[in-house]
């Protein structure tokens, strides 16, 4: 403002940069274009490394670290919403209560790669809760899919459908 150039050019709300958006700096060239949220720029890979916070729909690689949704409110996971996501890792021991998980519709998604002990409670059980199910549906891209041991180990329901670029599915 002191020299009399725009700062910022693009979409605002409540008086922040939110939307999409082109940055300059003092000479009038372009810092940074692309979409921008609480007037930060967007960050397309998110790494959560303690308990979950908010995701927005533009991520397009989410890292859970180790021992993250462990909290007994944590009863589903649903990532319908993270239309451009193409790869999702979760570390080990991680969503031990989520008993429903959702993997369906990313048309993006190309690798999924959960490690040991995730999304169970009985680490070294065997499929005895009914209400415990695992989708993957509806990936057109999805080419790998990996869960570790243990993971998903008291599960009855895992369905794997519409997924046809899948090459390497590694369980265990």
């Amino acid at each position: 403002a002191d020299i009399g150039r725009v700062e910022y050019d693009g979409e605002w709300c409540d008086g922040r940069r939110w939307g999409r958006g082109l940055q300059y700096d003092r000479k009038g060239g372009v810092v940074y274009e692309g979409e921008w949220m609480n007037n930060d720029p967007v960050e397309k890979s998110v790494e959560i490394a303690s308990e979950l916070g908010w995701l927005h729909n533009r991520i397009e690689e989410l890292v859970v670290m180790s021992w993250c949704g462990n909290a007994i409110r944590w009863r589903s996971l649903d990532l319908r919403h993270l239309h451009l996501l193409k790869s999702l890792k979760v570390d080990h021991d991680c969503f031990d209560y989520v008993s429903d998980v959702r993997i369906i519709g990313l048309s993006e998604l190309e690798r999924v790669v959960i490690d040991d002990n995730c999304f169970t409670v009985k680490k070294w059980g065997c499929g005895d809760d009914p209400n415990r199910h695992f989708y993957v549906k509806n990936c057109p891209k999805l080419k790998s899919l990996k869960m570790g041991r243990y993971s998903f180990s008291d599960y009855t329901v895992i369905e794997i459908e519409n997924v046809d670029a899948l090459e390497e599915i590694e369980v265990g």
